[in-house]
């Protein structure tokens, strides 16, 4: 059985890597287009039965910080229309169908059997180009998406694997609770602890 591990930075997965000196592991950089970018050229070279995606992320005050989740779906946050205080998404303009593939209601699903009976928390996601500090905007994306997690690659990890048809997981650590910049409020080593080890728990309950 094979497993891509991959992450934004190699710190968030450093305890796997050390651990594991001879699994498969792609660090993609941050955002958007990195990960999408070096994903698409890993996928091609060995056919994997599993890809993992792993990292720390900000919560919308509804998951703890420290706890770790399974994201089931996750979607662009910020592509769209920003007028007059108001975001509108491509879907909601009509520039982009919701139900287009590999969406399902403007959100990319994963539909892997793992949800089925979960292990670890379910939640699900938004991914946006740039990290803010304004209440008022967190606020404002948390009304529009409902979503508990923010990161900057997620959706475009969900989005890759869709498209390649790739079975995957994105497993998200709360580092940090979104909006929140002072940095003695956040939890990284205990995130970044149990995101380790729900890897190593979930690679070997799956392959």
């Amino acid at each position: 059985m094979k497993l891509l591990v991959i992450a934004a930075t190699g710190f968030e997965i450093k305890p796997f890597t050390e651990n594991n000196k001879n699994a498969d592991v792609l660090i993609t950089g941050v955002g958007i287009p990195a990960t999408i970018f070096h994903l698409t050229q890993q996928l091609p070279k060995k056919q994997y039965d599993l890809v993992i995606q792993a990292g720390i992320a900000g919560s919308f005050n509804t998951l703890e910080l420290g706890s770790v989740a399974v994201i089931e779906k996750d979607t662009f946050g910020d592509i769209g229309i920003d007028e007059k205080g108001r975001f509108t998404t491509l879907f909601e303009t009509g520039l982009a169908q919701e139900n287009d593939f590999p969406y399902r209601n403007g959100w990319l699903v994963n539909e892997h059997d793992y949800f089925a009976h979960p292990t670890l928390p379910v939640a699900k996601a938004i991914t946006v180009n740039k990290i803010i500090d304004d209440p008022a905007q967190v606020k404002l994306l948390y009304q529009k998406f409902g979503a508990g997690v923010e990161s900057m690659e997620g959706a475009a990890f969900h989005y890759v694997c869709l498209r390649q048809k790739v079975k995957f997981l994105q497993l998200r650590s709360i580092s940090n609770f979104a909006g929140e910049r002072d940095k003695t409020k956040w939890k990284i080593t205990e995130a970044i602890t149990n995101l380790n080890i729900a890897i190593e728990q979930l690679a070997k309950n799956i392959l």
